[in-house]
């Protein structure tokens, strides 16, 4: 499945931190393992399998060595029909998913589990407002909803909001109807603010993000969809004690973890569209026209 970076990787977005100009792309992958190493233990022929973004990453904290070890980036990604996997970086998929479902779930899902769960630690009554409607911010609604929390989605389209609602989302927000929603958030929470945002947008929303929090809550920084610099509102976040959080998707303990919750409760990925292989440069235009709702994949099988 693709995500945001696999546009800036495809243009050399990460300069000096890309691996090679030949690399590998995508990052996030599933499929059934035709054979095994002969120390390979936890998996055998046949089994259902998607692969940890951060192969090394195992658990713990990140380090900036376990940082290096991604794919699709550092090493080689998954848009291929073979590949070779350290056993510890794959986990077994549920039965209840389909292989399409569980390639979306290394980054994206896991990066929302991560801001939601993992970090965020969303209780019950709390208020989360999610940006857009792509991977990351539908699985993040996935989670709160999980959670108990009370959900605001924003978004341009009228015709995606329709589709939130009838997902259940009670909250919506039409941003280009109202550019600066900070303070319909604030309308909609009775001048209260939320518990948590979780920031895809990066400099172009960040101020609004801060405007909508509640003092002593949480914005997860996840994405740079738009722009990657701001001018923080220093004696805002100061002021009203908010704090900041970096999310980088999580180790394959979190993924395990994460994969356990959604089995428990079936949450199943919501899937936009499916490309063939030879389809592939046509699944990037779609992601950068921004239409999608939800995952963009690519099958081997179509």
């Amino acid at each position: 499945s693709l995500n945001y970076r696999d546009l800036l990787i495809a243009i050399g977005g990460y300069g000096s931190r890309q691996k090679k100009r030949d690399l590998i792309p995508l990052s996030d992958g599933s499929g059934e393992i035709v054979s095994v190493g002969s120390s390979v233990k936890k998996f055998k022929v046949g089994d259902r399998v998607l692969a940890s973004f951060f192969q090394s990453w195992i658990s713990g904290e990140l380090t900036e060595e376990l940082l290096d070890d991604d794919l699709g980036r550092s090493s080689d990604g998954v848009l291929t029909q073979y590949r070779c996997f350290k056993q510890e970086g794959l986990v077994k998929i549920p039965n209840y998913l389909s292989f399409i479902e569980a390639a979306s779930l290394p980054c994206a899902a896991l990066t929302a589990w991560s801001g939601i769960i993992e970090l965020g630690c969303i209780k019950p009554g709390q208020t989360v407002l999610i940006q857009g409607t792509g991977g990351v911010s539908l699985f993040a609604m996935q989670f709160a909803l999980m959670a108990g929390a009370s959900v605001i989605v924003t978004s341009s389209s009228d015709k995606k909001i329709e589709i939130l609602r009838k997902m259940g989302v009670k909250k919506t927000i039409n941003y280009s109807k109202h550019p600066e929603w900070g303070m319909k958030v604030l309308e909609i929470t009775d001048g209260m603010g939320v518990d948590h945002v979780m920031e895809v947008g990066g400099a172009g929303t960040l101020k609004q993000s801060i405007r909508s929090v509640k003092p002593g809550g949480v914005i997860s920084i996840i994405g740079v969809l738009d722009g990657a610099k701001s001018n923080l509102l220093i004696p805002l976040i100061g002021s009203r004690k908010i704090r900041l959080q970096g999310v980088t998707v999580g180790s394959v303990e979190n993924l395990l973890n994460m994969v356990k919750a959604m089995e428990n409760h079936k949450i199943k990925p919501i899937i936009d569209k499916v490309y063939k292989l030879n389809e592939s440069k046509d699944a990037y235009e779609y992601l950068k026209s921004g239409k999608h709702f939800g995952k963009i994949c690519i099958s081997h099988d179509l």
